[in-house]
């Protein structure tokens, strides 16, 4: 097979020899040459050096035309290094190159799937117990009890905000709109929004931010980062009457944001991979309601806004989460 693929490649080019030597001939004899035996040796000579040059050309490429001569049964038979003219040469390169980066490619949607599928059956996992609960006060014969259903019904939306995060993250950069916001402005709305949560716990919450402090990032997305954060503080607050305060400073480089909790804070063996997709630690245990997707999904948003995320906790004294913005929008 390899000798037919040759033949076919060089068709042209032995045809293109002919016409040459034949036109050549041609020029010779219009111009007064008439001597048809130096013709014929001429071309003779012409036919053996071509053949020639076919012939060592094709040994030169016979192990690499069996190669492609014959589809692969594995992958490691198309990666095997058969040639030794330069343009095979560089085509195997290239191969090996087109091979890598597919299996770089590949191996990212694979983990990618691999987490999809894992967070999926975690955040089912944990969606039952709040609907179990629901069913379980629809069926008491006592008047309902509007604030467990309500509880219930956050956890549900908790939940459901969290799943439709981790989708769009694949598509991030589509769903993404840059603009100039007020800090306090979405903190104090996200607040708000967990007032029921502060009110369960008891916990209190301490917003210490400018009115003028403004900073260039996404509004939805962070609404949702500095929602987790918060939310975390709150969830891992177990004693009463604790504070949550929340400030910023303005520098003219950057703005930090600091969410600072009187939490029971987190261990110095769990603190490098609380940002680690899955990873519930032992605060995690501790409540039994944790995905491990939280502070991930907080921080690769974080990562594609292009602010910085810093987490600083001591066992029994709290945690404080640091986000800072650049000044861009100022500075321009």
């Amino acid at each position: 097979m390899g000798w037919k693929l040759f033949l076919r490649d060089y068709a042209s080019f032995f045809i293109f020899q002919l016409l040459l030597v034949g036109f050549i001939m041609v020029l010779y004899w219009l111009d007064g040459f008439r001597n048809v035996d130096t013709a014929i040796y001429s071309v003779s000579i012409s036919l053996v050096l071509l053949c020639s040059f076919l012939l060592v050309r094709y040994l030169m490429r016979q192990s690499y035309l069996m190669k492609i001569s014959q589809l692969p049964k594995t992958m490691e038979d198309g990666l095997q290094k058969n040639a030794k003219t330069p343009e095979a040469v560089q085509t195997e390169k290239y191969m090996h190159e087109l091979y890598r980066l597919y299996q770089h490619e590949l191996h990212s949607l694979y983990a990618s799937q691999k987490r999809h599928d894992q967070f999926m059956n975690q955040w089912v996992h944990q969606m039952k117990t709040p609907i179990s609960v629901i069913e379980l006060l629809l069926q008491d014969d006592r008047p309902l009890d509007k604030k467990n259903v309500q509880e219930e019904i956050d956890r549900l939306r908790i939940g459901l905000d969290m799943v439709l995060v981790n989708a769009r993250l694949e598509n991030f950069e589509e769903d993404m709109q840059v603009e100039q916001i007020a800090l306090k402005t979405i903190v104090t709305a996200t607040v708000n929004e967990n007032k029921r949560l502060f009110i369960t716990k008891r916990v209190f919450p301490e917003i210490h931010i400018e009115d003028d402090i403004i900073v260039a990032s996404d509004s939805k997305w962070l609404r949702f980062i500095i929602g987790q954060f918060v939310t975390n503080a709150v969830k891992y607050t177990f004693e009463a009457n604790k504070k949550i305060v929340i400030s910023a400073i303005k520098k003219d480089e950057y703005i930090q944001l600091a969410i600072c909790d009187e939490g029971i804070g987190i261990p110095a063996s769990d603190l490098s991979r609380v940002t680690k997709a899955f990873f519930t630690g032992e605060n995690g245990r501790k409540t039994g309601e944790s995905t491990g997707m939280g502070l991930y999904l907080a921080n690769e948003i974080c990562e594609k806004l292009g602010h910085e995320l810093d987490i600083t906790s001591e066992v029994g004294k709290g945690t404080i989460i640091t986000v800072t913005f650049t000044n861009k929008g100022e500075q321009e």
